[in-house]
């Protein structure tokens, strides 16, 4: 039996499913569909077009299915989907499709924390983490267990690879190869998402395979043909076959590397200390 707060305003025509909680001043409209076990806490709005799974656990003032943010958005615009187990924080928003024939998907247990934004169009997978206040333009893509830091901005159409690691405040405007940690001060990628690998029990020689195609896209000097013809031919199983799959597949090319050089530092003088002291301890740090 489901449990619905007085102040509550539900939809003659929403389909509740069993065991469903609805908090106070919560809304939904109709033309939308609750799985069993839901739980709704107070002020979510819910709006027509959206189907929310199974299982899931939403957080005060989440608004989920709101129209595109688009000037020509259609008057009959498209559906969201959200699957099972997902756990859905306090002021996120997900909107629906941009088109009538098109959907929104976000997938199972995920984690979507406070204030994230899902624009219209976005496909996310499963288990991935969307860290507090990030930003998905329309139509972009976050394949399975992605780490999305704070405050990371992402372009629409882009694409970010499974198992990646996207560090806080990054800008992204190009895709992200699966498996790979991208900077949030430089939006550069830097190397593999190792401890996302080991964790999810990729064996040492999956581990060293990735890593060598990391370098065949990144340190070999390669032209774009060439990454994806080695790619091809080298790396035919494992996680390392998906660099060519995602590569061949992608719309806005890829994010680069974080140059190797380091900044220049100043040298500060400290009392006491004459010119020599000064270069034998520059000496040392070199050393």
């Amino acid at each position: 039996m489901s449990t619905i707060h007085p102040t509550a305003i539900v939809s003659p025509s929403a389909e509740i499913g069993r065991g469903v909680s609805v908090g106070p001043y919560s809304v939904i409209e109709s033309d939308v569909r609750i799985g069993d076990g839901c739980q709704l806490s107070s002020h979510v709005v819910i709006k027509r077009g959206t189907t929310v799974g199974a299982d899931n656990r939403i957080a005060e003032r989440a608004i989920l299915g709101g129209l595109a943010q688009h000037i020509h958005a259609p008057d009959e615009p498209g559906q969201l989907e959200i699957g099972e187990g997902n756990i859905i924080r306090e002021q996120v928003t997900i909107h629906r499709a941009l088109k009538a024939t098109e959907v929104t998907v976000i997938g199972g247990h995920n984690m979507i924390m406070v204030g994230a934004h899902i624009g219209h169009d976005c496909r996310i997978g499963n288990h991935t983490i969307i860290v507090n206040n990030v930003m998905l333009a329309g139509h972009v893509e976050v394949h399975d267990r992605a780490y999305l830091s704070g405050a990371v901005a992402i372009h629409q159409f882009c694409r970010v690879g499974r198992y990646a690691m996207v560090g806080g405040l990054a800008r992204i405007r190009h895709d992200i190869l699966p498996f790979l940690t991208v900077d949030g001060e430089t939006s550069r990628a830097v190397g593999l998402n190792l401890v996302g690998m080991r964790r999810n029990g990729f064996s040492r020689a999956e581990v060293a395979q990735a890593k060598e195609a990391y370098r065949t896209v990144y340190r070999r000097g390669l032209t774009w043909e060439e990454i994806c013809e080695t790619l091809g031919g080298d790396f035919l199983s494992g996680p390392a076959a998906q660099f060519h799959e995602f590569l061949v597949s992608s719309r806005r090319g890829i994010i680069q590397q974080r140059s190797e050089s380091e900044p220049a530092t100043l040298k500060l003088h400290m009392a006491g200390q004459d010119s020599s002291d000064q270069h034998v301890s520059r000496a040392r740090k070199a050393g």
